[in-house]
């Protein structure tokens, strides 16, 4: 969607802080020995309290409020009686929607002891996210998005997975305009106008370049299969740069 009004955006604001939100109690909820369907539990009870739905089963009937994808599942896991375990690194993908309004963040979480591999990893998933967002702005090129990102990927020698992309988001969970590539893509042309709304989300990997099925309709595993984060927020494209929208607060 575009904004188009100061109610347009306290409402995206609105429902941006409850996504992170419950981003945020559900990254704190984390502890070994709780199944992902009791992690689900507690993000499902934070966006209720706030009049919130959870966008995945409302869009698309996905079983579970939020996404929740452990080691080498990489998206759209499935919440279930899979338990987390110490060493374990966890991605949580919370979207919902509140009075017409949508939203979308996510990020991996390490359950110590932690390598320092794989803090390096989290660290730096979050930097290519923030890589990425210092190139929004209204007139600026999307290719800058996925080139900048590309740039910082290679430089510390990681990879990035080729086939989920970002996407604009607003009125819908997902919308025009689609397949915002987070890896250098010669063939994007598309400039960002101002009041877009999309989200940045990179998916950065020790080693792999695709995301692929597994055995239920949801769950994307890494291949090769590699250690990966996903780091994502919500932004509006200004004048004045990126503005992001899903922060607790």
């Amino acid at each position: 969607m575009t904004v188009s009004s100061e109610d347009d955006l306290a409402a995206l604001k609105r429902i941006g802080r409850i996504v992170a939100n419950t981003l945020e109690a559900m990254g704190k909820a984390i502890e070994p020995g709780m199944t992902t369907r009791e992690l689900d539990c507690v993000g499902r009870a934070s966006l209720e309290a706030a009049g919130a739905r959870p966008a995945p089963e409302m869009a698309y009937a996905f079983p579970g409020a939020t996404c929740i994808s452990v080691n080498e599942e990489i998206a759209h896991g499935i919440p279930g009686d899979r338990a987390i375990r110490p060493g374990d690194l966890v991605n949580i993908d919370v979207s919902a929607e509140k009075d017409g309004y949508f939203s979308d963040t996510g990020a991996s979480f390490a359950v110590p002891p932690v390598t320092r591999a794989v803090e390096r990893l989290c660290k730096d998933g979050r930097r290519a996210m923030w890589t990425g967002l210092r190139q929004v702005g209204t007139g600026r090129p999307f290719a800058e998005i996925g080139r900048a990102i590309g740039a910082f990927a290679g430089k510390n020698g990681y990879t990035l997975v080729r086939n989920l992309a970002s996407h604009g988001v607003g009125l819908s969970l997902h919308e025009e305009p689609t397949e915002i590539a987070t890896w250098p893509d010669a063939s994007e042309r598309r400039i960002m106008r101002e009041g877009l709304v999309f989200t940045i989300e990179p998916f950065l990997s020790l080693g792999a370049t695709f995301a692929e099925d597994g055995d239920d309709p949801w769950t994307l595993y890494a291949r090769p299969r590699a250690l990966t984060v996903q780091y994502e927020h919500t932004v509006v494209a200004t004048r004045n740069g990126p503005l992001v929208l899903s922060m607790p607060g």
